[in-house]
């Protein structure tokens, strides 16, 4: 059996498996490939068992979003290693092999980033991972590569192999012992941000996560739900103070949750003044749904928190007041 599942969630996306499956099928030669769909209802099945009889599909019996259905799926991999990515990711030769070589090196690696650049634009790293994750005292994550909408140009800046927080659900490697013992993604985030959770539980634990250069992949983008799209803004800011009501220690969680109340709200006007209202609404939808939710997340909470990962306090403050836009320079 092959050590490494290449796990595609799918749903819909009949055009995105016929633009970039052969690119996977083509570069993971040593590995099992798997669609996972959550009950699309175009032709997405008809097309991977004309065209790509090679891959394995797996069919849920709704479309459980990308927490839940990713969960669902993996209960049928035996693969040691987790390969999940986006229907709308390119990879490139070797991309496996510097990511089984890690897991296989360093036991305590329990999840795996590669670098990940813009397809439309691949001289420069794309929005979601880049070159590996970090979050600031208040749940603001942030890339190497990418601080908010600022996207830096790959100058090999960050060709390196580091420890970092967070690894992109975009191409996101984990071990499936890790995977199942913390029960998977968290269903209830249903989309965005769950990955973020999930890296936090790992560090919890004592596992590290990395990013690695040696692996190249390439990201659309925004394919399955655009940043234009208010339900967007509405699952990232209701994930991210479920994930602070999980994750923080309890000394901190009161005076982070004011804060974030302040920061959240300049958000919102900031949407309402650039004639964006449905991102406002959206805003205020999500802190509605994380008041009435916040007794079920918090008792989710663990006992074994930590509180030493904040690599800055405020990347709010860093990025907007004192104008340091990219990583290299909160240093």
């Amino acid at each position: 059996m092959n050590k490494i599942a290449v796990v595609i969630l799918n749903w819909n996306g009949t055009k995105l498996l016929q633009q970039f499956l052969p690119s996977v099928i083509e570069y993971s030669e040593n590995a099992t490939i798997y669609v996972a769909d959550n009950a699309s209802t175009d032709e997405s099945i008809t097309i991977l068992k004309r065209d790509f009889p090679s891959v394995k599909i797996i069919q849920n019996k709704s479309n459980y979003g990308f927490a839940k259905g990713y969960n669902e799926a993996l209960q049928f991999v035996e693969e040691s290693y987790y390969a999940l990515i986006n229907s709308d990711i390119e990879v490139t030769k070797n991309w496996l092999k510097p990511i089984v070589e890690l897991f296989d090196s360093e036991p305590k690696t329990a999840i795996i980033q590669p670098k990940i650049l813009d397809f439309k634009k691949k001289s420069h790293f794309e929005y979601a991972g880049a070159a590996g994750g970090f979050i600031d005292k208040y749940g603001y994550p942030f890339c190497r590569g990418r601080i908010f909408d600022t996207l830096e140009e790959d100058q090999g800046q960050y060709n390196d192999e580091i420890e970092i927080f967070w690894a992109t659900g975009a191409c996101f490697f984990i071990r499936k012992e890790v995977y199942h013992e913390l029960k998977g993604f968290d269903a209830d985030f249903f989309a965005h941000q769950e990955e973020i959770d999930l890296c936090w539980r790992v560090f919890n634990l004592g596992h590290l996560a990395k990013y690695t250069r040696k692996s190249v992949v390439y990201h659309v983008g925004g394919a399955t739900l655009d940043v234009a799209n208010p339900r967007k803004t509405f699952l990232n800011f209701r994930n991210s103070l479920f994930m602070l009501v999980k994750n923080l220690p309890l000394n901190q969680l009161i005076q982070v949750l004011f804060i974030r109340m302040i920061l959240d709200g300049i958000a919102a006007f900031k949407f309402l003044f650039q004639g964006k209202p449905k991102h406002f609404l959206a805003v205020g939808k999500a802190h509605f749904y994380f008041y009435l939710k916040f007794n079920t997340f918090f008792a989710k909470r663990k006992s074994n928190l930590k509180a030493n990962y904040f690599k800055i306090n405020s990347i709010v403050k860093t990025y907007f007041i004192k104008k340091q836009k990219t990583f290299l320079e909160l240093f």
